[in-house]
């Protein structure tokens, strides 16, 4: 069966692949977009406790973009390999904690960028002050909600891997739940 299907993936052309890859970062954008969107109305909601307005909602759908973008180069460069053998729950935590710290890396490249574009001091010192200019709680915040939302975003992920391609998405979008579905080899 896998053999078929490794067979079957050999045979499609770029523009399947094409396809397919922008499938899935849009539905990785669309995932993480909802999700600061509602970290994003939550901080609104606090700060306005205290009469401080706070509107950023653009910036949830750009850092969707580019975080869904560098999970994708995350899994191009195989940064989960070697944790498909493992439980679901330990695979799924540690490729959160793998990615967040991935992101944390294009963290600090995105710094390191903007101290260049400003003619600052290009060392680490200086990127790593811009990336904390506002403070370490928030990074860390941001850390951690990039690690929880990372959880069920990779839980989907690694059940769609072992049920099968298209299961996942045929029981949420096509499939009724008292109709048959196939759940994978050796599944009822």
């Amino acid at each position: 069966m896998k053999k078929m299907i490794e067979t079957n993936e050999g045979k499609r052309t770029w523009k399947q692949k094409f396809f397919l890859e922008m499938t899935a970062y849009w539905i990785n954008v669309a995932y993480l977009t909802i999700l600061f969107t509602v970290f994003t109305s939550y901080r609104r909601l606090i700060l306005a406790q205290y009469d401080i307005g706070y509107s950023n909602w653009g910036i949830s759908f750009m850092k969707a973009m580019v975080l869904g973008k560098v999970v994708m180069v995350g899994g191009f460069f195989r940064l989960d390999r070697g944790l498909e053998n493992k439980p679901l729950i330990f695979s799924t935590l540690s490729k959160s904690f793998l990615f967040t710290l991935w992101v944390g890396l294009f963290s600090y490249l995105e710094a390191a960028v903007k101290v260049v574009f400003r003619g600052e001091d290009l060392s680490f010192s200086g990127a790593l002050n811009h990336l904390l200019k506002e403070g370490p709680h928030e990074f860390f915040a941001k850390c951690l909600v990039v690690f929880v939302a990372f959880i069920p975003f990779f839980a989907f992920k690694e059940l769609g891997r072992v049920f099968g391609k298209g299961v996942i998405w045929n029981l949420f979008f096509r499939k009724g739940p008292g109709e048959e579905t196939k759940l994978g080899p050796g599944k009822p």
